[in-house]
């Protein structure tokens, strides 16, 4: 492709974007295609010769398009959001074309210095302490990874990247049942094993873990020659906004000298709002904080922000210094590289840059404000409407429900086919969860371009459709 191709091309993949974010009203939120459709679709051996640019964009729009699930549609209440407001898109072409490997400051020092920059800017939006120094992880799943491997290497003097696990004691880590499966994840490829991520149980209306049986449990893990490492609490989790008292595991962890990493990957985006902050109250005691910009906040992915107290700690969990990655002759420089688990890393602070300064913080407030305040007014509704009824309360803009019709016997099964009756209707888009052993329904708000007009169309859609599948059922 010559440079006159590249701008042809790149001036169509541009209008293309903008015209499909227009239409995106207009589309199923959830594609219509049975498994294999699209792989079917597709050659099954790569091309020997080079083909035309026309052929390759007609075959993306006809192939490619119709079987994607839509992230930006305004009606996606579904998961969480994974937001990329357009400004955000426009610095993601920069990057693209630029292509930079910014592993080192040496390899894109506007790079490395821009994220120092931009990150302060989230800490000083959030409120948190002057303490608190950051990266852009790709995700909040790397970022709680990081976290694991220091607090395991910290309870272990520093010596388990060095001796492994073989002769250490058992680690224990600790967190509610309403944490994220990445916790899980990070547990198994730290080596610590399924088997020592405490479960601690939860009460109250967030389901918070209680301090009380976190306490109980480190004390006799001691007692039991266990070596206890760090607790993982929740703002905000994935299933029905599960959220710990932050505050009172801190008291905890500084009793008992443990780690702690807050996961708010979703939440976290909120507390650029002060009224809600106090969802997090403590949270100034964490050793680690992670939360991502690509979720609520507007940058596209992948932007997941780990706020770090100690960063030597985490630089001495997972810097490895080769002679080839040393940039001699300079002092006193940050290569994000050592504070994160992958060497290589994209620019995503530019996205985060351009963001801010195209919306500001009072506009992103607003957003955020309004989807809070929709996702309320949608509970009360529903929990109004007859055989509705609201299985976890509003968390910010997450909340639960069930359906409930006399005559149905097998409400959970009910309740998938809802579900499943809403997506395959695809004006909305919705996912499910199970609550105390119950299927239940789940509903947020957060995609950066919806409209009151489009949360009040997901009322009207479920209404209609839960008496529609509910009809049968009962007769």
């Amino acid at each position: 492709m010559d440079s006159e191709a590249f701008r042809q091309w790149s001036l169509k993949a541009a209008e293309w974007g903008v015209d499909y974010r227009d239409g995106l009203r207009d589309r199923p939120v959830r594609p219509k295609v049975e498994p294999g459709q699209v792989l079917a679709s597709i050659a099954a051996s790569p091309p020997e010769a080079a083909e035309p640019m026309e052929a390759i964009f007609a075959d993306f729009e006809a192939k490619i398009v119709p079987g994607m699930t839509h992230w930006q549609h305004p009606r996606f209440f579904a998961y969480f959001p994974a937001n990329a407001a357009p400004v955000s898109v426009v610095a993601e072409y920069l990057v693209s074309a630029m292509a930079a490997q910014c592993m080192l400051w040496q390899t894109s020092p506007a790079a490395t210095e821009l994220e120092t920059r931009v990150v302060d800017w989230m800490r000083q939006a959030l409120g948190l302490p002057e303490a608190f120094a950051g990266v852009i992880q790709d995700s909040a799943s790397s970022a709680t990874l990081a976290a694991v491997l220091t607090m395991r290497e910290r309870a272990l003097d520093w010596q388990g990247n060095k001796s492994g696990l073989s002769d250490a004691p058992r680690i224990r880590v600790y967190c509610s049942d309403q944490v994220h499966t990445s916790i899980d994840r990070a547990i198994w490829i730290a080596g610590i094993g399924e088997d020592n991520l405490v479960r601690i149980p939860t009460g109250g209306r967030f389901r918070a873990m209680s301090p009380e049986a976190l306490e109980a449990a480190i004390v006799e893990d001691r007692k039991n020659g266990l070596l206890p490492a760090g607790i993982i609490a929740c703002v905000g989790g994935t299933s029905v906004g599960g959220t710990d008292d932050v505050a009172a595991v801190v008291e905890v962890a500084k009793r008992h000298g443990l780690y702690v990493h807050v996961d708010a990957a979703w939440a976290g985006s909120a507390m650029i709002c002060p009224e809600f902050r106090h969802f997090w109250a403590g949270v100034e005691g964490a050793d680690s904080v992670v939360f991502n910009p690509h979720k609520w906040l507007g940058a596209q992915f992948d932007c997941s922000i780990q706020f770090i107290r100690d960063p030597e700690s985490l630089v001495r969990t997972l810097a490895i210094r080769p002679e080839f990655l040393k940039t001699h002759g300079l002092d006193g420089i940050t290569n994000y590289s050592e504070w994160s688990v992958p060497l290589g890393r994209r620019f995503r602070a530019l996205k985060l840059w351009f963001l801010l300064r195209a919306h500001g913080l009072e506009g992103l407030r607003t957003m955020i404000r309004n989807h809070v305040g929709w996702s309320q007014g949608l509970a009360q509704r529903l929990g109004r409407e007859a055989d509705f009824e609201i299985t976890s309360e509003p968390m910010l803009s997450l909340f639960s429900f069930r359906h409930a019709p006399a005559g149905v016997d097998d409400l959970d099964r009910h309740n998938l086919a809802l579900v499943e009756a809403i997506n395959r209707d695809g004006r909305i888009y919705l996912t499910q969860t199970r609550l105390d052993g119950r299927a239940v329904i789940r509903f947020q708000a957060g995609q950066f371009e919806a409209t009151e007009a489009d949360v009040d169309q997901a009322f009207e859609v479920i209404v209609a459709l839960a008496r529609a599948e509910g009809e049968p059922a009962a007769n």
